[in-house]
């Protein structure tokens, strides 16, 4: 294979010698096929900002340690930030034949600047500078979607400040069960994105190792210093096995881990946003915005945007399973299967990426249907609870009891097509003779909720208070 094809000259310089990486092993190049297969520059292109960091960093590790001239160094710095600069502008040209992404920038960086970037490799190898480069981009996307974790919570909390007297039903099985507010519903994925944010948070500070120095497998004879170069790259340390730094990716796995449990709250709320939406609640509704229309019933408003930030689940739930399965049957130390890590983990990242701002724009977007909310709240005896309650409080019943006796109030509704707080005082008295007419002041929606003051409650002074806490913390 020519060095042209390869793509191995420089614009105004001769041919360079360079070869793949493992060519002088080799006579011939590799079959098409074993190219396409092999080749991974399709998908780890990606990864050039946090290679070519990771190269100037161990360049100028190198010098400093005298193991290569500083002359040397000077010259690797300025051709990476030119390589950096073709990138950016678009002009830089990944081959395949290069196979990733440190071979094309190796060789590119061969044919700007000569012999001193053949020495850049000094002391590494691609095994732990591709588990550095993984690393590093990991690092870099949980910041990016903490960001917008961050930003998704403040929407929420501001809804719920908005919120915070808004009755509706709260429900479980999907069956009407208790009044609550709205805005205290809101803050319930307040919580579930917190403790997202705080698994993100957790696998960035295990993450937060640098494999740069493991070399192949076993560690280097050269008088490297691997606490420099971690502490140049901003990690907290090198990591301590060199076999482990090599094979690891746990790292990607937690991530990935983390990405699925978010995808699975987001995917909850999405498919709360679609029942709210649907005719037969008509609690919100999402703007033109976030909805679309159907090729055939005029009339449609379909809430796309959720419907499709939950089916996004499926990919990032894939995306760990798969990287699982690759790793799951690999021994001591790097093999070739790892090249699989990536892909799935950058398809999880823009899903929840794309995700996390649908949702997002749906939360400030979406407008209560309040008068729709208040009326479901105080449907299917909603406030049967409350009754119970003020029979203990008030008769001092013991709450078996109490839960028996509401039930038999609300079959007695039942029967007359009612609602508890439409039966009469006598009707009441039919049950339990030492009802009052108090027992009226409880059954209202707006009662019930004001009386859960307990602490995560949902009454209104509660709510208010927790998402004034949320907006602080989140400021």
């Amino acid at each position: 294979m020519s060095e042209g094809r390869l793509g191995l000259t420089d614009k105004d310089s001769t041919p360079v010698k360079s070869q793949l990486q493992w060519g002088g092993r080799f006579d011939a190049g590799p079959a098409e096929v074993m190219q396409a297969i092999n080749a991974s520059i399709s998908f780890d292109s990606k990864l050039w900002r946090q290679d070519i960091a990771g190269s100037q960093a161990h360049a100028a590790m190198l010098a400093k340690q005298g193991i290569i001239t500083h002359e040397d160094q000077a010259a690797i710095k300025a051709g990476l930030e030119a390589i950096a600069a073709e990138i950016e502008a678009g002009t830089f040209e990944f081959s395949e034949a290069l196979e990733d992404i440190h071979t094309n920038i190796e060789v590119r960086l061969t044919a700007r600047i000569g012999e001193a970037a053949r020495r850049l490799h000094t002391a590494r190898s691609r095994n732990d500078q591709v588990a550095t480069d993984f690393r590093l981009w990991v690092r870099d996307a949980i910041d990016g979607i903490l960001a917008q974790i961050h930003s998704l919570m403040k929407a929420l909390a501001e809804r719920a400040a908005e919120h915070a007297t808004t009755v509706m039903a709260g429900f479980t099985h999907l069956q009407t069960a208790q009044p609550v507010t709205f805005g205290h519903h809101l803050l319930a994925y307040v919580e579930m994105l917190a403790r997202d944010a705080g698994r993100l948070q957790d696998a960035r500070t295990r993450l937060n190792e640098c494999p740069l120095g493991a070399a192949a497998l076993a560690g280097t004879s050269f008088p490297i210093d691997r606490h420099a170069t971690a502490e140049a790259l901003g990690f907290a340390r090198p990591t301590a096995n060199s076999l482990d730094s090599v094979s690891d990716r746990d790292f990607a796995l937690e991530f990935l881990s983390t990405l699925s449990i978010c995808a699975m709250h987001l995917s909850r709320f999405s498919e709360e946003i679609i029942i709210w939406c649907s005719s037969p609640y008509k609690l919100i509704e999402l703007s033109d915005a976030f909805t679309t229309g159907s090729s055939i019933m005029p009339q449609k408003r379909n809430p796309d945007a959720a419907e499709l930030a939950k089916a996004k689940t499926g990919r990032i739930f894939g995306a760990l399973t798969g990287l699982l399965t690759v790793m799951k049957g690999l021994p001591m130390a790097y093999a070739k299967d790892m090249q699989e890590d990536k892909e799935p983990v950058f398809d999880a990242v823009a899903a929840i990426s794309l995700s996390l701002a649908a949702m997002e724009g749906m939360v400030r977007d979406m407008k209560a249907n309040k008068d729709r909310m208040e009326a479901l709240a105080g449907s299917g005896f909603s406030t049967a609870t409350d009754l119970a309650d003020w029979l203990v409080r008030v008769l001092k019943m013991p709450f078996r009891d109490a839960h028996h006796t509401t039930g038999q109030l609300v079959r007695l509704a039942e029967d007359k097509n009612s609602d508890l707080s439409h039966l009469t005082l006598a009707d009441m008295q039919s049950v339990e003779p030492r009802i009052t007419n108090e027992i009226f002041e409880v059954l209202t929606v707006q009662a019930s909720v004001a009386s859960r003051v307990s602490y995560g409650g949902t009454a209104p002074a509660n709510v208010a208070k927790q998402a004034a806490l949320w907006l602080e913390r989140l400021a």
